[in-house]
């Protein structure tokens, strides 16, 4: 949006300047930070893309969005950093930055929080910032925007698959199980869709575009800390039984975190090119019309 910074990609331009960072980030985090979950599958997603370009009606305008919309994940990243100076990120990405080492929030639920804050809030934005750049109707966008749907479908269904956990723990993660099943990329994504015709609107009224920005910004804060909502995740103490009770817990005994494993989603096999959002199972990789 007019006069709305979209970050920065290390002093480089175009999708390789973005790969650059997204890699750079990657390799400064433990594997187990929330962020570094989120952004291993970022970078998977934007590598799809940049190899994938040559299959889009407007390349140079994908290229533009992607870089629009990867400046918004940056800028949070450096607004973290930023933080004694005074800047915060977005109430978006609040969630996943401020719960990004709890052992007790699932690397999944990580993943799903970053699509969620990153699609229903950024995409929005840089679209609107791509067409005016480049003097576009958000229709003309429109079709390439759902190609990327079946990169986005994969990406997510080697996400679910890689980062569940095995049945050992699923039993316990129950309420996880019906949470993020309910969120997908393709219904995020047609949402977004649809904040990018409102936020398009309001382009001749600057203040009501503004007013909206914001309260989609906190809207979707809201649904990322209840995607983040800790599960649990430690076992249950035991110590000695109590009396006509064996195997009683301890009330105040420690307990043990639960080992969870987190699988790198970068190299997973990704087919197609850039997904789009669509309402469906998280695993429908097909779009049904809008």
């Amino acid at each position: 949006m007019a006069g709305v910074s979209t970050g920065r990609t290390d002093g480089a331009r175009g999708i390789d300047g973005v790969l650059r960072r997204l890699r750079a980030i990657g390799a400064g985090l433990p594997p187990t930070d929330g962020v570094a979950v989120f952004n291993r599958m970022y970078l998977t997603v934007t590598e799809g893309v940049r190899t994938g370009l040559g299959g889009f009606a407007d390349p140079p305008a994908v290229a533009a969005l992607d870089v629009l919309f990867a400046g918004r994940y940056l800028l949070a990243v450096d607004a973290v950093d930023a933080v004694a100076a005074g800047r915060r990120p977005p109430a978006c990405w609040r969630p996943l930055f401020e719960l990004r080492a709890d052992p007790e929030v699932h690397p999944l639920q990580f993943a799903l929080a970053g699509m969620n804050a990153h699609i229903q809030h950024d995409l929005p934005l840089a679209v609107v910032d791509t067409c005016r750049r480049l003097g576009r109707e958000p229709e003309q966008l429109e079709d390439d925007y759902h190609r990327i749907n079946a990169l986005l479908a994969a990406v997510e269904t080697a996400v679910r698959e890689q980062l569940m956990p095995g049945p050992d723990v699923l039993e316990r993660l129950e309420p996880m199980t019906h949470r993020i099943g309910a969120w997908s990329v393709g219904t995020a994504r047609e949402a977004a869709w649809g904040s990018v015709l409102l936020l398009w609107g309001l382009r001749g009224r600057p203040s009501a575009a503004r007013a909206c920005a914001t309260a989609l910004d906190g809207a979707v804060g809201l649904l990322g800390r209840a995607l983040l909502l800790p599960l649990g995740l430690r076992a249950p103490a035991v110590g000695p039984p109590a009396a006509g009770v064996p195997g009683t817990p301890v009330a105040g005994a420690p307990t043990a975190a639960v080992p969870v494993a987190v699988a790198p989603v970068a190299g997973a096999p990704v087919a197609g090119l850039l997904p789009v959002a669509r309402s469906g199972p998280a695993t429908d990789a097909t779009r049904t019309g809008r």
